[in-house]
């Protein structure tokens, strides 16, 4: 990086030496209910080279303080306490003066990058403003600069890409792309907001290595802001807990995680689904919602969520207290919880629902509900506007086979164009696919009649992935969940009997049954969809990613509620998630698609014992484990580039120019992945490698056997070999 060292930052700050410096920082809002007081108390040194996560439910203040310490809040905002970046104050300074701050000292990484890049500039001239901004310096050596960045933040042919626009870069790109600006000017600190939410676990795994390399090379602090609590176990040397608008435990990553002091923090921690865990326990679960920091009444704000509240917590709100060497709490009941070494398995047991009647024929066990038979859907691409032509097929789903029985949850996963959204939106149209069948419940989709789809419909029921969106607002929760019941000739009586049921199943009241949709919290919304869906007493339920939009402790709730429902119910579910620790928690086979394509399929645990695809041991090792010294011991195998576009896919191995495997290999050894598509072959036996492992494997020439496909472990890959990634 020729170019590079203009652009240092003059300021010799070492390694431990406090950068930035937060007291006693109070944010508050104005609002016709009364002030809004977002960030209460908060308070705390970051060091040069530190790495320090705030983590806590939305709402807790969390990107409130990042905004405050970016000056980024309007006038209205009331901010209170101190910010000294190197002693210096920077609460009180005038928008002028944070604008020579901001990009030199002090960089933010926003959590969406195509909101935060200005869609009429290149990426290019972005980064080249930032830096001219702040130097002096021309243009040419400027452009040169952004186009060395890009290349460190690992986008392919940056001297190419650095003329593109933000809308012709995926997530991931643009994402690498505002680290690239943020860090043009060598910060002292750099804030990321969030900036894997929205990325496949593929692309997350990149952007993080790209985060980490930027550190290294600017030398900056970094506030982590996240949720993801396995983010903040490999990322993070510091951690602090919000809740409520207010810090309510900070320490070492290890503290946090092995010695948690706040039944909060112990709560956020049972409550996440993990990608090492051997048994399927029910997870923790915190009821009820973050409280409203408008008027909060006195005492501590968990009190109402918190198993080990007494009349004590309820007069006055704990302040933190040293618990350890830099390990600080608050909670009345910290020292209860260290003597007698209570986990989130004694504080917040999970609870059982209530057995509920369902009125079916009982049917054959291992009965199969789902079936798909080489099915395809394939769409014309068409260009132009009066006379328009055909140029093209994008291949969205391209031969695939799937069986479900009942009583089963199968999970589909892989990134975001795989086809799995596809998939799922085929089987519940109930019509013919472009090629192969799809048969539910015994018939073909391609033969069925308007009547008999309607019929068919009220034993396959959705759960979508936003329930926001898919809950009509003008209509109470009594008028949602009641209206398939009206479409199918429910009388009054039994539909107002059965929602009050649906409501008591799903863990709501029947005081909520005239609320609207907006009052509730987004955990809510999902119960109201998923108590719409079980409306009809159906058999199969296809739920495409139910609980990616959801807090990590509302998330946990509506998984162990799908679990109890599928138990109690008998019911089948098609599970689409990215999220590979959801899946092995709740599923019993999963099915790992690439490109329109099935490349794995097995139980759940030969799939993530046993590995044998190199896409699938990709997506388990980008998913971070909530463990620090895990984390810190893991190899991850990051894939090059993005997914290749379904319109035009790679000859071959779809998989060939993202595969690991295939770099190794001599010229001869890629002939068959040149030439065809892997079948489906029985997965190698053998104790599975390490990943640090050298060397070609054999090419496998197993065959599947005779109806083996259903249950036994698959792979589509000609050099396939099980490696461990956990």
């Amino acid at each position: 990086m020729t170019a590079t060292a203009p652009f240092r930052n003059t300021r010799q700050t070492a390694a431990g030496d406090v950068v930035l410096s937060v007291h006693d920082l109070h944010v508050t809002f104005p609002s016709e209910a009364g002030p809004v007081r977002a960030v209460r108390g908060l308070s705390f040194d970051l060091k040069a080279g530190e790495t320090m996560a705030i983590v806590g439910e939305s709402g807790s203040g969390k990107s409130v303080t990042s905004l405050a310490i970016m000056g980024l809040h309007p006038r209205t905002a009331r901010i209170t306490g101190s910010v000294t970046l190197h002693g210096k104050e920077l609460l009180g300074l005038t928008d002028a003066e944070m604008s020579e701050i901001r990009g030199e000292d002090l960089a933010m990484i926003f959590q969406d990058p195509l909101s935060a890049l200005t869609p009429v500039y290149t990426v290019g001239d972005q980064i080249v403003e930032a830096i001219q901004t702040h130097h002096s310096i021309s243009r040419s050596k400027a452009w040169q600069r952004a186009v060395e960045l890009l290349d460190l933040v690992g986008i392919p042919n940056p001297d190419l890409r650095v003329k593109s626009f933000p809308h012709e870069f995926s997530g991931g790109m643009r994402q690498r792309a505002m680290i690239a600006q943020a860090i043009a000017n060598d910060p002292d600190v750099i804030i990321a907001d969030e900036p894997t939410t929205a990325l496949d676990v593929t692309i997350q795994a990149q952007v993080l290595e790209v985060l980490k390399t930027a550190q290294r090379e600017t030398g900056a602090a970094v506030i982590m802001i996240t949720h993801d609590l396995g983010v903040v176990a490999g990322m993070s040397d510091r951690v602090t807990v919000m809740y409520a608008g207010r810090p309510v435990e900070q320490g070492s990553v290890d503290d946090i995680f092995y010695a948690p002091r706040m039944p909060y923090t112990i709560g956020l921690l049972g409550a996440v689904p993990r990608l090492d865990a051997t048994n399927k326990e029910p997870l923790a679960t915190l009821k009820g919602n973050p409280p409203s920091v408008v008027n909060l009444p006195p005492g501590c704000p968990f009190v109402p969520r918190c198993p080990l509240a007494h009349s004590g917590c309820r007069e006055r709100e704990p302040e933190l207290e040293t618990v350890g060497p830099d390990h600080v709490a608050a909670c009345w009941e910290n020292e209860r919880i260290r003597t007698d070494s209570l986990t989130s398995a004694d504080i917040f047991p999970t609870q059982v629902l209530a057995p509920v009647e369902k009125a079916v024929v009982e049917k054959v066990d291992q009965e199969v509900v789902l079936s798909l038979e080489n099915m395809k859907k394939h769409y014309p691409l068409m260009k132009g506007a009066v006379l328009r032509r055909r140029v093209g097929t994008v291949y969205a789903v391209d031969g695939i086979d799937l069986t479900l029985h009942r009583g089963e949850t199968l999970g589909l996963v892989g990134e975001s164009g795989c086809g799995k959204s596809t998939t799922l939106l085929e089987i519940l149209n109930l019509h013919a696919p472009t090629e192969g069948r799809i048969v539910v419940f015994g018939n073909d989709t391609a033969s069925l009649k308007r009547a008999d789809k309607k019929r068919m419909r009220r034993d396959l029921q959705v759960v979508f992935q936003d329930p926001m969106a898919s809950l009509d607002p003008r209509m109470p929760i009594f008028d949602i969940i009641a209206e398939p019941l009206g479409v199918h000739g429910w009388s009054k009586e039994k539909t107002e009997a059965r929602v009050m049921e649906l409501l008591k199943t799903v863990g709501l009241e029947e005081g909520h049954a005239n609320r609207y949709p907006q009052a509730f919290s987004g955990g809510q919304r999902q119960r109201v969809g998923i108590a719409r869906a079980l409306a009809l007493e159906p058999e199969l339920i296809v739920l495409d990613e139910p609980v990616s939009a959801l807090d990590v402790s509302i998330q946990a709730g509506v998984i162990n509620l799908l679990e109890e429902l599928k138990q109690r119910l008998n019911l089948s579910y098609l599970f689409v998630a990215h999220d590979l620790a959801v899946i092995r928690h709740i599923a019993d086979r999963v099915a790992v698609m690439y490109l329109g394509k099935i490349v794995e399929i097995g139980s759940v645990e030969e799939v993530y014992n046993r590995p044998s695809h190199p896409y699938t041991q990709a997506l388990l090792s980008a998913i971070p484990i909530p463990d620090p010294t895990t984390e810190r011991s893991r190899t991850r195998i990051l894939l090059r580039g993005d997914l290749p576009s379904p319109a035009n896919p790679p000859s071959g191995c779809k998989f060939r120019t993202r595969c690991p495997l295939f770099e190794g290999l001599t010229a001869e050894q890629r002939t068959p992945c040149l030439e065809a598509m892997p079948p489906l072959v029985t997965a190698p036996a053998g104790e599975p490698v390490a990943l640090e492992s050298s060397g070609v494997p054999q090419r496998v020439t197993t065959t599947v056997p005779e109806g083996g496909v259903e249950t036994d472990h698959v792979v589509a890959c000609y050099y396939a070999r099980p490696v461990k990634v956990l």
